[in-house]
């Protein structure tokens, strides 16, 4: 209570009293989405609201997660990088400071800086930074909340890994059967509904309003109402091979990405799609086919949430956000996971393993997990009728500035008009790493070209310009490439320009020191061994 009292008095603003004047602000994430898996960014899947959001708004081409989702979410809440947060790998303790798997004292999120500006505050889905250690959306800002301490959840009468997930509302556990959900439910709708609930509380109390949808759609395991998934059976009978060079055709013709960036080849382990039995082919088939369903579910609550904003006539003055927590997954490897008797349902275990995720993330290198731009490349959709100018789309349609998921906080404080707390009683609070995506949004004023840095289980990555040196593990050859003409990856420079790969890496390395990268948590030694 003493921290939120201090808080709302160093951030109240004389901007408090404009609050009709400053916009909503919704921001939608889903989880484990790859690059090219909706309609704007190359996708054969029909994603009719996320089309309209981008028609009428604009997408970002080199927009930047963490490639992994604990620290994605923290980077996005608080507008630092990761390890600063205090969520440098997941949401286990290992000791060091860059890796407390909870956000940090010394961090404020976005929904506090926001609600001590007048805005009502409110999430629902998966938290996933730190719960399970007390750090909890209640305690971190919402004034409302109806989320998983994790995610895996999509059905309320899902069994299986997840099956025992807990549910809370209002800082509350509540039965995932309690009769207000309208049980049973799917989860990708019960967000977006509970959403709306808030947005209405917010309306009644007459403030703008803060709201952070954390979609756990499409991570594994992969599940959806089996009259969506019945839609796509036999529709991916056409391979990865096939439908990528498609996606890549499509990114080319909408100016996402350009001509000289060559299409990766398929890597040596996934096997050429004619080379499969029909029986591999139907299996992976219908893999995808669940995949797709659930990316569907996503744009359809989507179309519902701008439905219930253009209804209540608050879809002019809300910015709303739409990305991925990281690129596609291909964990489970070649094979995925095809398990349960009906693949898809609530009682079933689904991946849909590396074949599919390579299609997933078109037309770039790995996957989540990694700093290749496969891993962290993320769609960003922004939709706001009031703040974006039309002459924005009358360019290319796309921003192409690289820019980065600590770049949110920034623009929600800059949007709202509120201050970002320097201290909150005796403790220092971390400055925001990011920069406002206003002037980019706006078309006023300028966007400050900086380096952008990357790590995660030891890959490792700094972008500055268009140049990147990527690393894959701790003890991974350091690759460097020129995005500007290969944003794909497909040609090292590392060994023709040694002076600029340890100008870079230099560079890395004094921010991952003074980013709490470093130091890295110890190993543990294995039991019987010294």
């Amino acid at each position: 209570m003493l921290r939120l009292l201090v808080l709302g008095l160093v951030l109240l603003a004389p901007s408090f009293l404009l609050a009709k004047d400053r916009p909503n602000i919704v921001l939608i994430m889903v989880d484990d989405m790859g690059f090219s898996d909706i309609g704007p960014y190359g996708s054969e899947i029909p994603t009719p609201s996320l089309d309209a959001l981008a028609k009428d708004g604009v997408c970002f081409s080199q927009f930047y997660n963490t490639g992994r989702c604990c620290p994605t979410r923290a980077s996005l809440l608080t507008g630092l990088y990761s390890h600063q947060a205090g969520i440098g790998w997941m949401t286990s303790d290992q000791g060091a400071p860059g890796y407390r798997g909870q956000l940090s004292d010394d961090c404020v999120t976005i929904a506090e800086v926001l609600r001590h500006a007048g805005y009502f505050t409110a999430m629902s889905g998966k938290w996933h930074v730190g719960f399970e250690h007390g750090t909890v959306p209640w305690k971190r800002g919402f004034d409302r909340s109806l989320n998983l301490p994790a995610g895996g959840i999509h059905f309320s009468n899902q069994t299986g890994s997840k099956g025992g997930s807990k549910l809370y509302l209002k800082g509350e556990e509540v039965s995932r059967e309690d009769p207000q959900f309208d049980p049973p439910w799917y989860g990708t709708d019960m967000w977006t509904r509970q959403g709306v609930k808030f947005i209405d509380e917010a309306i009644e109390q007459d403030k703008p309003f803060f709201l952070y949808i954390a979609h756990t759609a499409p991570h594994f395991p992969c599940m959806a109402p089996e009259e969506t998934i019945a839609k796509f059976r036999g529709k991916y009978m056409q391979g990865w091979d096939k439908l990528r060079e498609e996606r890549y055709a499509r990114q080319l013709e909408s100016g996402l990405i350009d001509k000289a960036w060559q299409l990766e080849p398929r890597p040596e382990p996934i096997p050429a799609w004619d080379s499969l039995s029909q029986e591999q082919k139907v299996r992976y088939d219908d893999m995808m086919a669940i995949y797709a369903a659930m990316i569907v579910e996503i744009d359809k609550s989507v179309g519902d949430l701008v439905a219930a904003l253009k209804e209540r006539g608050e879809l002019d003055n809300t910015l709303i956000l739409f990305l991925s927590d990281n690129g596609g997954n291909a964990e489970s490897g070649i094979d995925g996971r095809y398990e349960g008797d009906s693949p898809g349902d609530p009682h079933s275990n689904v991946f849909i393993g590396r074949c599919w995720a390579h299609l997933n993330n078109t037309p770039f290198r790995m996957y989540k997990h990694y700093n290749h731009e496969g891993g962290i490349a993320t769609p960003l959709i922004a939709h706001w009728p009031k703040g974006i100018p039309n002459k924005l789309e009358e360019s290319t349609g796309w921003i192409d500035t690289p820019t980065h998921v600590i770049d949110i906080m920034s623009t929600c404080v800059d949007l709202a008009g509120a201050k970002y707390p320097a201290k909150i009683g005796d403790r220092e609070i971390t400055p925001m790493a990011g920069q406002s995506l206003k002037p980019l949004l706006t078309a006023e004023g300028n966007f400050t070209e900086r380096p952008i840095f990357w790590e995660h289980e030891g890959n490792a990555a700094i972008r500055v310009g268009s140049d990147k040196l990527v690393r894959q593990g701790l003890g991974g050859a350091w690759e460097l490439f020129d995005l500007s003409k290969d944003r794909t990856e497909q040609h090292n420079l590392a060994e023709s320009e040694t002076e600029k790969v340890e100008q870079l890496r230099k560079q890395w390395r004094a921010w991952a020191t003074s980013s709490d990268v470093m130091p890295k948590p110890e190993k543990k030694k294995k039991k019987g061994k010294k």
